[in-house]
């Protein structure tokens, strides 16, 4: 298994000049230009992005793709396919804002890390539950659920990103023993629906800020993390990417 990864997902924010001077002050901290971090961007950014980053190490995200194949006629869609060619290393697929405000299925998702894996882009499967279901007792059965759509795939070839849908971008952050209790449960069920599944990466992504990183990613289980608003500031994304070198070394 490879280091703990640090992805920032910029979310639906970015334009050209601002994004240009965002990646110039990455490139200059070596705690963010390095291995084991990845920005995940628009899609209208990501070729920007192959451009200022080519000479780094640092890995190139989608923050969706198509759920169809690799060329057809499907206006306004963008194929695994075509983010491969431009450089994506990793895709997130699943995210909670896309899962409320696009409806985004179990059958949709599936074909989704299907093309993922087909066009050799890695994908990060997020899973999470809302505050009523955390409250109700019903969050571990929950993240099983949505786990299950491994169950015909090499969960090796898959990151798993668990966000706590009540804490994203909300402020609040899940305990340490909250966390280590999702962490444990989706791999302990990664290894005994899908066997061998060890080496299943988990993220965690709810809140992830400088205050809170050190104590989060020292969590066992924890891979990595998933950083929100946190990775358009510089000095807080270094202060992450830090942290999660320390907490692996």
């Amino acid at each position: 298994m490879s280091g703990k990864l640090v992805m920032g997902n910029w979310k639906m924010n970015g334009r050209l000049d601002s994004n240009r001077k965002l990646i110039k002050a990455m490139l200059e901290d070596a705690h963010i230009n390095r291995d084991g971090v990845a920005i995940a961007a628009p899609h209208a950014y990501l070729m920007q992005l192959s451009d200022l980053l080519a000479a780094s190490p640092m890995a190139i995200a989608a923050q969706d793709m198509s759920q169809f194949g690799l060329a057809g006629a499907y206006t306004g869609e963008v194929s695994a396919g075509m983010l491969h060619d431009i450089g994506c290393r990793y895709a997130l697929i699943g995210h909670s804002e896309r899962r409320q405000y696009l409806s985004e299925t179990t059958a949709v998702l599936n074909q989704k890390l299907i093309n993922a894996l087909e066009a050799g882009i890695t994908p990060v499967l997020c899973v999470g539950e809302t505050l009523q279901q955390r409250e109700a007792g019903d969050h571990l059965t929950v993240i099983r659920d949505q786990l299950d759509i491994l169950a015909q795939l090499a969960p090796t070839r898959v990151i798993v990103a668990y966000e706590p849908i009540w804490a994203i971008g909300t402020g609040k952050v899940a305990t340490l023993d909250q966390i280590r209790e999702m962490h444990t449960c989706i791999k302990q069920h990664c290894r005994q629906t899908h066997g061998g599944a060890e080496a299943v990466r988990v993220l965690y992504g709810g809140s992830v800020k400088a205050d809170n990183a050190d104590a989060t990613l020292a969590i066992d289980n924890v891979d990595g993390a998933l950083v929100g608003g946190a990775s358009l500031d510089v000095e807080s994304f270094g202060i992450i990417c830090q942290a999660c070198l320390a907490t692996y070394a």
